[in-house]
This record gives C-alpha cells, structure tokens and sequence, in this order.
C-alpha cells in the first residue's frame, strides 16, 4: 500500500508541470470599484431648485466581472468579458443631484498578452479589445414632475493591465486595471482652414470613462 501512495505521488508530482502548460481555457470572476465620469453640455441649465447643471454621468460605485478566456498560444488570448457597474446616475453642476439606479453594462472581446513562462507562479498581462457599453433607461421625479430616459448601446473600447498569481496549479489570484472608453457624443468645435481644402466645420469628441481596479479568482483547465 506505501508503496502503491509513493508511486501516486511521484506521479502527481511529474504530471503537475503538463497541467499548468496544458491549461487552454481560464475562467475569472472579479469584483471591486470603478472610478466614472460623464458628459458636460455646452449650455448650463438652471433647474427648478435654483442650481446650475452643465453635465451628466454615472457615480463612482461597486463593479464586478466574468470572464471567458481561450489560450490559443502560451502567451496569447482571446477573452470574453461581461461586466456591470452597479452605479447611480447623476446631474452636476452647483450642486450634485442623483437621479436613480444606474447599471452599467460591459460586453468586450479582447486580446490578452501575458508575460513570462506558462508554469511561472506569477505572469503580468495586458489586454486591449472592443465592444459595446449599455446604458439603462431611467425614470425619476425632480419637484414632482417625472421624466423618462431611454436606454441605449453604444460602441466602447478598453484596455488592461493585471497580474495572475498561482499559489496552486489551476487556481489563482487576479488582479487587474483596466479603462473603458465609450463614445457619448460630439459637439461643434468650430471651423478648421486648410490652404489646399480650404474650410469646413469640425467637432469635438465627448466621452464617458471607466476606470475599473478590481480583484478576485482565476481557474485554468
């Protein structure tokens, strides 16, 4: 029987190593805080309660995430990302004013580079990809008046940086940061000369950010 268990155990021992460099797919779930911002307007509005508003956005608030991962190389991947910012919306200006719940909604595909050997117990990584960023419909009532926003999708960026620490061999720590761009809208920025196509109108670009830091676990198989 001792010797039945010793075998066992050396062989455990040897095949650890192949299952670390076998490992195709990872699986992560995160939570943590997401830094927000939002939109300004050109025009402030003075509202019923006397302030000023000039912009609107989601609040820093709790996030957290799920990922889908494919390692097609030792050190390339492509990833799946789901993730919601359980924030509130809210106008700013001479005072700060919440509107409602606000959930906000990530789904991103990304290309995920890691650094380092695939059996080392720790690999940074960085990852860029694309996708969209959903904004829910709202409905709130400012000095008993109600008003009504829809929802909407719109076209995001993002890109990562992190660390995968294995204390084991299939389960470990992840840590990471990341920031997501979403195009809100464009507002005029007035007129652009050229000697050769001469003159035409130009905009400038308004986007909501999303600093995510979060932290959580990762299994490979």
């Amino acid at each position: 029987m001792l010797k039945a268990m010793s075998v066992a155990v050396a062989a455990v021992l040897v095949s650890a190593p192949a299952w670390a460099q076998d490992s195709k797919v990872e699986i992560s779930g995160n939570a943590g805080w997401t830094f927000s911002d939002g939109v300004g307007g050109q025009t402030a509005v003075r509202a019923g309660d006397g302030n000023i508003y000039d912009s609107i956005g989601p609040k820093d608030s709790f996030s957290w995430n799920l990922t889908l991962g494919y390692n097609f190389t030792p050190s390339w991947g492509l990833e799946f990302i789901y993730d919601q910012q359980q924030s509130k919306l809210e106008l700013g200006g001479t005072n700060t004013r919440e509107l409602g719940d606000f959930k906000v909604t990530n789904y991103h595909g990304a290309f995920v580079y890691s650094f380092g050997d695939e059996s080392a117990s720790a690999r940074p990584y960085v990852l860029f990809g694309a996708g969209a960023t959903s904004y829910p419909g709202l409905t709130t009532t400012i000095l008993g008046q109600t008003h009504t926003t829809e929802g909407k999708s719109q076209f995001s960026g993002t890109v990562g940086l992190g660390v995968k620490i294995y204390p084991g061999h299939n389960v470990g720590l992840k840590l990471q940061s990341r920031w997501t761009p979403t195009y809100i809208k464009s507002d005029p920025g007035g007129w652009w000369c050229d000697p050769y196509w001469g003159c035409y109108a130009v905009s400038n670009a308004q986007y909501s950010n999303q600093f995510e830091l979060t932290g959580g676990l990762t299994i490979r198989f």
